[in-house]
């Protein structure tokens, strides 16, 4: 018998809020702002990761492929080269979010 997918921890969901939706968090996104190396060092914090790992396009995908959320490493490396501070902010969103509604793995 072949196994031809995975079972998934979570269903298929885009981020929970836009790459543009900055002001829906305005504490995130002022430490973006002023403070992005810090905002991704919080990110990799929250992931487990080196802080030196907490922007850009490699986070980003172990963080869409650890919640199921639809995308591509192209639209990764997209978001991240053409806004990332917006990137960031979103990602540090979706992981209030998680956080707060329990559905965040350590």
């Amino acid at each position: 018998m072949e196994v031809t997918s995975q079972p998934a921890a979570f269903e298929p969901r885009d981020f929970h809020t836009g790459l543009m939706s900055c002001c829906d968090d305005i504490g995130v996104c002022c430490c973006g702002f002023f403070c992005l190396p810090c905002l991704g060092c919080s990110i990799a914090s929250e992931m487990n990761e080196c802080c030196l790992c907490g922007l850009g396009m490699p986070i980003r995908s172990v963080y869409r492929t650890k919640y199921n959320i639809p995308g591509s490493m192209c639209n990764d490396w997209m978001a991240a080269y053409c806004c990332l501070g917006c990137a960031a902010c979103q990602m540090k969103r979706d992981i209030k979010i998680r956080k707060s509604n329990g559905t965040l793995k350590p």
